[in-house]
């Protein structure tokens, strides 16, 4: 695989990725930055990809036992490739997420963060490119990613996952007797614009009520205007910055 270097969390980070096929943007920084992960505390990325949310994740905080899986091998050797060069230890197994490994189904895991692929393909068509199409079209239903996470996750432990807005209740149904306290947390392009992404975050064996935060909106102004970054303050704090995103205050 022909690879390219993208830089994230302001040039902080130097990240591998592929010249063609799926490249991460900005969905797994928010994911990583609203995992509530503290030192000491282990983690799991479901589909880690190339690894930049584990690594956005291991920018922001010491300390953490991080484990990344994924399918593809030429993704696993990005994903090593990308901690090495930025100087964090972390593992990534070459395994599927819904049939793991026997290292893998014996352990749990104090947070599972996760970055599905967004569109189901029962209700579109395939990218053109396969390895695009890998990282973006759903080849397994949400509901097994979901599943996968809540079996790695200890009690007590947290879920996160990013995904279109309009897949809100596939991602909320597996929730359903299994973990609670949930938060929904949208992210709109900009004010007075429906939410297009959010992010769900659950505790396994609660009860209490869902949440349901205000957008967190990414741009300022009500239209692109001029070329350039128009980043809120809060949206650059996160993906210039790395700072967290707290769901609950």
């Amino acid at each position: 695989m022909i690879a390219q270097t993208d830089r994230f969390l302001g040039g902080r980070l130097s990240v591998f990725q592929p010249v063609s096929g799926y490249r991460a943007g900005a969905d797994p920084v928010f994911l990583a930055a609203a995992v509530s992960a503290r030192p000491g505390q282990s983690i799991l990325d479901l589909g880690c990809g190339a690894g930049v949310a584990m690594l956005c994740l291991l920018s922001r905080v010491e300390g953490l036992s991080v484990t990344g899986v994924e399918n593809d091998a030429a993704s696993v050797g990005l994903a090593r490739a990308n901690l090495d060069a930025n100087g964090f230890d972390a593992r990534v197994l070459e395994a599927d997420a819904f049939f793991p490994t026997p290292e893998l189904a014996s352990a749990s895991f104090d947070h599972v963060m996760t970055n599905p692929p967004f569109f189901d393909r029962r209700n579109g068509s395939e990218a053109w490119d396969p390895h695009r199409e890998a990282g973006r079209g759903e080849t397994a239903p949400l509901a097994l990613w979901l599943d996968a996470a809540l079996r790695r996750v200890k009690p007590g432990g947290y879920i996160t996952v990013v995904h279109r807005a309009d897949r809100l209740a596939d991602c909320l149904a597996p929730l359903q007797g299994r973990a609670g306290d949930v938060v929904v947390q949208p992210l709109a392009a900009r004010a007075a614009r429906p939410a297009r992404l959010v992010i769900v975050q659950a505790k396994k064996g609660a009860r209490g009520a869902l949440r349901l935060n205000a957008p967190l909106v990414l741009h300022d102004g009500a239209v692109h205007e001029a070329d350039g970054e128009s980043y809120s303050l809060a949206a650059q704090a996160i993906l210039r910055e790395g700072a967290a995103l707290p769901l609950k205050n």
